[in-house]
């Protein structure tokens, strides 16, 4: 049995795994361009193909999850669940310009919204952030024009800076780790809320060497997009210098740091904060290890000053498009002391059009809960995609 267990493992270790689409640049695995062409890939679909014809690329998806958590403050919810459903798309309006965008509604089942779970039992952190009860909201309306054999992008508009800004192929809290320490920022960047407007951009130096900067409106509500454009002039503003393998690879293959700066938000209830972020991972057959290292001057978004991340994400484990990942995290909390998590998931396309994610979750020392040395999240989710 410990044979055979080990020729397995090595087997996947030789493979090779594109998990990227060929077309994919400055973009994390949810930036909409990216997120539909992983989801086509070996489907069959007539109606995108007649509307492929005159540009268009769409898509809709419906996700749900739904948590429980061991030892729950008092009083505190010890479960939570909720749903987000999606359309977005792409029109290819000139040859090298396309108008992008994605309108969601996100809902939550319980009083608690699924985000905020882990507050219920006392850990400083967020779980699957997008995961609310906002309603209605408009998270990308942009436009993205390529230069330079389009190894230059431009994008203006509407935009979710977690596209961007520090990614790697697991952040995604749809068919990634689920604990937002192991996402962009590592739970210690001052993010603004994922739709803001803005602009961002990047080019390739030589085919190796990249860099991205963008600049954000912390004050911008996507529930209601359009009324009150830029009236506080609070600004999300980073540069991002990298390497990658090709910019074919570059949420796979990808060594980047992240310097950032955010000014004070009245939206997000933010101090303003600076800070920097490092991210290393590098596909090695069916592996994908990582080591994420971020560092802010106040924490002001989680009281985190301090977050170092590392794991690995397995694909092909049982499946083709199945994904296995496991991480540790450490953060420096000001609340208390220095807490732990330790998480994994299990990705399972069962179908073309749909995949069931169970995970686990194990934080030590949680921040706000001094009477417990752990708590345990367990969490269970699930995505239909056409």
């Amino acid at each position: 049995m410990k044979n055979k267990l080990s020729l397995l493992i090595l087997s996947y270790s030789l493979l090779s795994f594109n998990v990227v689409a060929d077309n994919a640049q400055f973009g994390g695995p949810e930036q909409v361009n990216n997120r539909i062409q992983e989801d086509s890939a070996d489907r069959d679909l007539p109606l995108k193909e007649k509307l492929a014809a005159y540009g268009i690329d769409i898509a809709v998806d419906y996700s749900a999850v739904a948590f429980n958590v061991s030892d729950a403050l008092a009083g505190a919810d010890d479960s939570a669940s909720g749903g987000m459903l999606r359309f977005y798309g792409s029109w290819k309006a000139t040859e090298n310009g396309s108008l992008i965008w994605k309108v969601e509604h996100r809902h939550s089942y319980t009083d608690t919204e699924p985000r905020f779970i882990g507050f219920n039992a006392g850990v400083s952190g967020l779980e699957v952030p997008p995961f609310s009860d906002q309603g209605t909201r408009l998270t990308n309306l942009y436009w993205k024009q390529s230069f330079n054999d389009k190894n230059t992008t431009l994008m203006a508009g509407f935009l979710d800076v977690t596209d961007y800004v520090d990614v790697y192929a697991v952040a995604s809290p749809w068919t990634g780790f689920m604990n937002f320490a192991f996402s962009t920022g590592g739970a210690a960047m001052a993010l603004p809320g994922d739709a803001a407007l803005g602009i961002a951009g990047g080019t390739m130096i030589g085919n190796n060497f990249f860099i991205i900067g963008g600049i954000a409106d912390m004050e911008s509500d996507p529930t209601k997009p359009f009324s009150s454009l830029l009236d506080d002039s609070h600004f999300f503003k980073t540069v991002e210098l990298g390497w990658t393998s090709g910019k074919d690879q570059i949420y796979v293959d990808n060594i980047h740091i992240t310097f950032w700066d955010a000014d004070e938000s009245l939206e997000q209830g933010q101090a303003a904060d600076s800070g920097v972020n490092f991210s290393a991972s590098k596909m090695v057959g069916a592996w994908l290890p990582f080591l994420r290292v971020g560092v802010a001057d106040n924490g002001s978004l989680l009281g985190i000053k301090k977050s170092v991340s590392t794991g690995f994400a397995l694909y092909g484990l049982g499946g083709k498009s199945n994904t296995f990942g496991a991480a540790l995290n450490w953060s420096d909390v000001a609340a208390n002391d220095d807490q732990v998590t330790l998480e994994a998931f299990y990705l399972m396309k069962l179908m073309p059009f749909w995949e069931l994610t169970p995970d686990i979750q194990i934080v030590q020392n949680p921040a706000n809960n001094p009477n417990e040395d752990h708590v345990m999240i367990l969490g269970l989710r699930t995505r239909l995609v056409w």
